[in-house]
């Protein structure tokens, strides 16, 4: 279909009008289709996370579960059940894209198909929910930044806690300055798993395991379960480790509070020191993030639960703490004291003479800031509430609560902190370029190389010029005549109304305004 507008304004004006109505029409259509329809969802990946979001999304009341892709045929089973009403279900998730009643894709895969499936839904003209981490590598956020901006979609990551209401109470403390100024964030998580998980041998799939569907973009690897469900998140070709899979999330809440953050340095240290398995991430890891006017530490242990350790997200400022959970946050105050009461004395009497002296009357205790509890938090909440943020900013168009900028952001200090330790040496970043410093080794390790046919598949999503999409770049502006190019089944009548509407508003006079369709 092709819409032809025809203006006497002189070729500069026109061009600039126009340029401008895309912009503001191209979402008007977009939200008018949506705010008249239930919202047709499907879903890849019907795991541990997976299974969450179907019940969330099932709940929302202007959504229609459609489809669901997975390669493993028990799961796919399993989802088909919960989901009920004729929900379509694909082996390979490609047809799923190809389906004219999905709008919305929900990706909940192992890691390393996070970007690729991303950028090829927003290719297919899907709008998205993509778990974290976002990415197995640093370079594909920028990659999938890139396909969903010119292909207009929205993209929202799957860090709930953005959309917990404790969480944003917290945030805004912490800006209105509650407890004073960060200085330092300490993160972490420890358990006790040893020996592991195990350490079984090669062998072949079970049936109905799509194992090299499984691999998609990953080398390729004789079938192990140790490499398959659940468990890929402690082997590189799929995963990051405890780093990617729980670092992400407390870095996602620093980001959040304070940021964007440019990262400097990051130095990380540890290893694979107790578990006898055949996992390969670290399952003892220390990592220290150099950010302006402050750092932040993320510890994590997998073979020693030790003392218990508190909150796994501590803010500490210049007039206390803040340390905060899914379950809620707690505010404690520093007491205020003269900075000379603070040198320690070993003896009676005072410093020896020339000393720091002490004040000689005791000092009424007093408080930097308001000590404040709030346990309103509910895990189950968040996660329903992000998938509301996400499908209103489906209908508004407007930016999620997680997008796409942030999640490449953090996803890229948790893969820095993991080339850091592998290395063995501190990196130095430059968040402008997203280039590291003077290191031309971990540079290269800022990419990987996909497996065929996926290397092509991720060419093709990249070469957007090639595959014009709605209301998308195009157009052209000839001596007063404009030309949008779209697809028939998408556009209703009343779409290109509202377009030949908006653009006489803003570039008058039009003599002409048409819809040509084209077989």
């Amino acid at each position: 279909m092709e819409l032809e507008l025809t203006s006497t304004l002189p070729r500069r004006s026109f061009v600039a009008a126009t340029t401008a109505a895309i912009a503001t029409t191209a979402a008007a259509v977009q939200t008018a289709s949506a705010a008249n329809e239930k919202i047709g969802v499907g879903f890849i990946g019907y795991g541990l996370i997976g299974k969450r979001h179907v019940l969330d999304f099932q709940q929302q009341p202007d959504v229609n579960i459609v489809a669901v892709a997975e390669c493993h045929q028990g799961r796919l089973d399993e989802a088909k059940a919960l989901i009920g009403g004729g929900a379509k279900g694909y082996g390979d998730f490609r047809k799923l894209l190809e389906d004219k009643n999905v709008d919305v894709v929900v990706i909940s895969t192992p890691d390393h198909w996070h970007a690729l499936m991303t950028m090829l839904a927003c290719a297919a003209g899907k709008d998205v929910y993509v778990e974290k981490p976002l990415t197995l590598f640093p370079k594909e956020g920028r990659w999938m930044i890139d396909v969903a901006k010119k292909h207009g979609r929205v993209v929202q990551v799957g860090t709930q806690q953005r959309s917990g209401p404790h969480y944003s109470a917290a945030k805004k403390l912490i800006q209105d300055g509650h407890i004073g100024k960060v200085v330092s964030i300490r993160m972490q998580s420890y358990r006790n798993v040893v020996p592991g998980f195990g350490n079984p041998p090669d062998g072949p799939p079970p049936a109905g395991f799509d194992w090299d569907m499984f691999l998609g973009p990953a080398p390729q690897r004789p079938y192990n379960s140790q490499r398959g469900l659940y468990h890929f998140r402690w082997f590189w070709d799929y995963s990051g480790g405890q780093m990617t899979n729980l670092g992400q999330h407390s870095l996602d809440i620093v980001d959040w509070y304070l940021g964007p953050l440019a990262l400097k340095s990051v130095a990380s240290f540890g290893g694979r020191f107790a578990l006898a398995d055949s996992g390969e991430t670290p399952d003892t890891q220390d990592a220290i993030f150099d950010f302006p006017g402050c750092t932040a530490a993320w510890s994590h242990r997998e073979v020693s639960q030790g003392e218990p350790a508190g909150s796994g997200l501590v803010f500490c400022g210049t007039k206390g703490s803040l340390s905060i959970s899914r379950s809620g946050f707690t505010v404690t105050p520093d007491r205020q004291i003269r900075p000379e009461d603070a040198v320690p004395q070993f003896t009676e009497g005072g410093q020896p003479v020339g000393g720091v002296a002490r004040s000689k009357q005791r000092a009424e205790t007093k408080l930097w800031t308001t000590a404040l509890t709030d346990q309103s938090g509910n895990q189950l909440d968040q996660f329903r509430r992000h998938v509301r943020n996400f499908l209103d900013c489906i209908k508004s168009r407007q930016r999620p609560v997680s997008d796409l900028e942030s999640g490449h952001r953090v996803a890229t200090l948790c893969h820095l902190a993991n080339l850091s330790l592998r290395l063995g040496r501190s990196l130095q970043w430059d968040a402008k370029t997203e280039t590291i410093r003077g290191d031309a080794e971990a540079t290269a390790m800022l990419e990987r190389p996909y497996r065929q046919p996926w290397d092509a598949a991720l060419k093709g999503a990249l070469s957007y010029s090639k595959r014009p999409r709605l209301l998308q770049q195009a157009f052209q502006a000839q001596a007063g005549t404009l030309v949008l190019r779209g697809h028939a089944d998408l556009i209703s009548r009343s779409a290109w109304s509202a377009v030949c509407s908006t653009w006489r508003v803003m570039s008058s006079p039009i003599s002409r305004c048409e819809r040509v369709f084209h077989c």
